[in-house]
């Protein structure tokens, strides 16, 4: 499978752009707030709605091999992002520090974990299960975790009230409503998914505007970027080593590995902006996110290849096998 460049990143780049060049300003501030408080409910809402519970329950019986994910998910990335803040508190602006750590406190994504793990020939069943329950338990743990490590750093995060009307309450509802509308919300699921990204996209432009306003590209200089980089690629490196070498240490077999470690060492983009959002003052969110949005194309880019080396190396062991035969 060749690498491609991420549509979306492409298109979080050029709103990105479109900010610099034009923020909001004046009565487009509030209208483009507002926009995107209204539209992360809505996102939640359909999550909610489209969350299949069968899919969830059907894996539950594979529990050790959950537990090891939400362990490297919710423990791992935390302990080594604050570990490496220790070590280089100067590295980076304080508000990046605050998106390294909030980008170790989110959950694991579910389309690009599953898509890895059957790629390279893993545990696809328990991946579907993990990567779901990462997303539901995020929208809890992650606020909790975000409120623990920067009550310990001296930053200031959302109110619980916001976390509850903005991202719990909506999810909530659309649970209820399954139902009656969860077959219409998975038919059309590639239609949602535009509303989903299309809330990520007004989120970070009202972010950046007000970031822009502010100064961002005077406050933070480009050589910036490439220590982010730099951090986000310690950080990854660090939990594929982690997770490969770990889970053969635990005894799993191949398929096992394979699903711990795609689906441990992702981080979601899609919830992770709208959460920002919520939780960060809007002048630090667009700083806040920056880690996130490079994390998410480092992670395509490196776990795209890796998937195809577990994929040669599950075919070698059936040719391997075949030929015992």
């Amino acid at each position: 499978m060749p690498f491609k460049l991420d549509p979306f990143l492409v298109s979080l780049l050029a709103t990105l752009g479109i900010a610099t060049v034009a923020p909001a300003q004046g009565a487009a501030v509030p209208f483009f707030k507002d926009l995107a408080i209204a539209l992360i409910a809505l996102m939640f809402f359909l999550q909610g709605a489209r969350l299949s519970r069968t899919a969830v329950l059907s894996g539950l019986t594979a529990w050790k091999l959950h537990l090891t994910i939400l362990a490297c998910t919710f423990v791992l990335f935390p302990v080594l992002g604050l570990t490496l803040h220790a070590l280089a508190p100067g590295l980076l602006h304080p508000d990046v520090w605050t998106g390294v750590l909030f980008l170790c406190c989110l959950p694991s994504t579910v389309q690009s974990s599953i898509a890895f793990t059957s790629i390279g020939k893993g545990n696809v069943p328990a991946a579907v299960c993990s990567a779901t329950a990462s997303n539901i338990l995020g929208i809890f743990i992650t606020p909790l975790l975000v409120g623990l490590i920067l009550a310990k750093e001296g930053s200031k995060s959302g109110g619980a009230l916001d976390i509850v009307f903005q991202l719990l309450l909506p999810f909530i509802l659309g649970q209820l409503l399954q139902p009656w509308i969860g077959d219409w919300a998975r038919r059309h699921k590639k239609l949602l998914s535009f509303s989903d990204r299309g809330s990520i996209l007004v989120v970070v432009y009202s972010a950046f505007s007000e970031a822009i306003v502010q100064g961002l590209w005077h406050t933070l200089p480009l050589s910036q970027l490439g220590l982010i980089a730099l951090v986000d690629s310690v950080l990854l490196a660090f939990v594929l080593i982690f997770t490969m070498v770990g889970s053969r240490l635990l005894g799993y077999p191949r398929a096992d590995e394979v699903a711990i470690v795609f689906c441990g060492s992702k981080k979601t983009l899609a919830s992770g902006v709208p959460m920002a959002n919520v939780l960060f003052p809007a002048s630090s969110v667009g700083l806040v996110v920056l880690p996130l949005m490079l994390y998410h194309q480092i992670q395509l880019f490196v776990c795209a290849i890796l998937a195809q080396r577990f994929a040669r190396e599950a075919q070698s062991e059936e040719d391997a096998g075949l030929q015992a035969r």
